[in-house]
């Protein structure tokens, strides 16, 4: 299963280097195409282009339905405006800032260095001294600080 999720994340991908960022597909052409299930490619979708990869979906069902997929830049102000009050927001877990970060990184936004400072400082074990709510809300004022000191 992982295999045919990992090819038509590839073709998707792809689809999207050509198009300059942005795709509209039909989920049911897609799965034909695959020959798999369309609740595959709603799985493709959930898990790997969220917001906390830098892509952000749009769908309308039914037999004119469409799923477009944007994948944001993180040159835009808009785009860091949205990822630190609404993807980060006042809290976040440990394994979607390191998504987030992994995004920077897959992005050329930040280099492989300042993505292990930033991976480690996100870490349960660097913040043990708080409880697991106030962690997660510190990791997300660290976070939010990190970005904004890189995209200065």
């Amino acid at each position: 299963m992982s295999g045919l999720t990992n090819h038509i994340e590839r073709f998707l991908k792809s689809l999207l280097e050509e198009s300059e960022g942005h795709i509209e597909i039909r989920r049911n052409e897609l799965a034909e195409h695959f020959g798999c299930a369309p609740s595959q490619i709603n799985y493709v979708l959930s898990t790997r282009f969220t917001p906390y990869k830098g892509y952000f979906i749009e769908s309308r069902r039914g037999g004119s339905g469409y799923v477009k997929i944007v994948k944001v830049t993180f040159d835009s102000k808009e785009f860091v405006q949205v990822l630190l009050e609404d993807t980060i927001g006042d809290t976040i877990t440990k394994n979607k800032a390191i998504l987030i970060v992994d995004s920077l990184l897959e992005e050329e936004v930040i280099s492989e260095r300042e993505a292990l400072i930033m991976t480690h400082a996100l870490e349960d074990s660097t913040l043990s001294k708080v409880n697991g709510t106030d962690r997660n809300t510190l990791r997300s004022d660290i976070l939010k600080n990190m970005i904004l000191a890189l995209l200065r």
